[in-house]
């Protein structure tokens, strides 16, 4: 008997193993807090009390605390995670963590000048009491390996932060709600799946680039991103999204600013994802790696499966005004036709 894979059919194979190969967890009740209020420091410590209790479960016993902001674009504060952001969660903190905290971004220009732009070092002395210290994860250059499909379906080696990847480090992320270019909608997991790949150091001869590698095609670069967050995923502590001012439009670098005033925080990244996107106004389903996120079990999809604790995200809800590519963008969820027909 002989059997053959196509390109059409490699996906959905690809995606059976991977279920099979992971024991999904009995369904749940994720925590979400949200709280809308008059302060995105503020809201953001809020949020994250609303969920003190299984935080606490999370930490114990881990050796660091890692925050990952969202810089994507190191010059435009819109596109980028802000000092309060960070302030909100080591306010958090203070009282509840006593070892050292890095804030660790890989960006896709130089970190470090997003640092500086986006005055991150306020955040370090409004907390002096805490160990924090900034980390170009770029700089550091020290990574382990996944293989993720380029654009011809063919696996590629993709260097990923190690420091993301230590398992007794305690992961935040500290995202943004805003729209995209390419999946849909930008949160949690996608500020970790595409901060985790590097680039070239400064003064490197031979300029490199492994963030490229997610960018094959638009079903390829949500596969991609659920094969990374499959990876990182065993660390992850809490996913903190940002919607005080959030992006429409031509996301996540040329978008317009809506003022939304809210804070969402979950131990459940996927969580806290699925309920950004309904502050977004946008359907979940649309979110190709963040419905295949939940199918492998990197968190929690189904909405009966979310408790949300503080405001009702029902009456906090704004239509975000989509990418003008958003007719293409959504082709993932069709049937392949750019491809040639069966053979054999």
């Amino acid at each position: 008997m002989t059997s053959s894979v196509t390109r059409r059919n490699f996906f959905g194979a690809s995606a059976g193993l991977l279920l099979a190969s992971r024991t999904l967890p009995a369904a749940t009740q994720a925590p979400a807090g949200l709280v809308s209020g008059d302060s995105r420091r503020g809201n953001i410590s809020s949020a994250l009390k609303l969920i003190d209790k299984e935080i606490a479960a999370k930490l114990k016993g881990k050796k660091s605390v890692i925050i990952k902001p969202n810089i994507v674009n190191t010059g435009r504060q819109l596109a980028s995670t802000h000092v309060d952001a960070l302030n909100g969660i080591l306010d958090y903190l203070a009282n509840r963590w006593k070892g050292p905290v890095f804030i660790a971004e890989s960006s896709a220009g130089y970190t470090t000048e997003g640092y500086s732009n986006f005055k991150y070092q306020q955040a370090i002395d409004d907390h002096k009491r805490q160990n924090v210290k900034l980390i170009d994860l770029n700089e550091e250059a020290e990574y382990e390996l996944l293989h993720v499909l380029n654009g011809d379906l063919h696996p590629t080696p993709t260097r990923l932060a190690k420091r993301l990847l230590d398992p007794s480090a305690f992961v935040i992320s500290s995202a943004i709600l805003k729209t995209h270019n390419t999946v849909i909608a930008t949160m949690n997991i996608k500020n970790m799946a595409l901060g985790a790949p590097l680039h070239y150091k400064r003064g490197e001869t031979k300029r490199w680039n492994d963030k490229r590698n997610y960018h094959g095609g638009i079903r390829q670069t949500h596969y991609d991103i659920m094969l990374t967050a499959q990876k990182l995923c065993p660390n992850w502590g809490i996913g903190v999204i940002d919607g005080w001012e959030g992006m429409e439009g031509n996301g996540p670098n040329s978008g317009t600013p809506v003022n939304q005033k809210v804070a969402v925080a979950s131990t459940d990244m996927v969580a806290a994802d699925r309920i950004g996107a309904e502050l977004m106004g946008i359907d979940p389903a649309n979110l190709g790696y963040l419905d295949w996120c939940g199918k492998v079990g990197v968190g929690t999809w189904a909405r009966e499966n979310i408790a949300v604790r503080g405001d009702d995200p029902a009456k906090l809800q704004y239509k975000y005004r989509q990418h003008p590519d958003i007719d293409i963008e959504l082709q993932w969820r069709g049937p392949l036709t750019e491809l040639p027909p069966k053979l054999g």
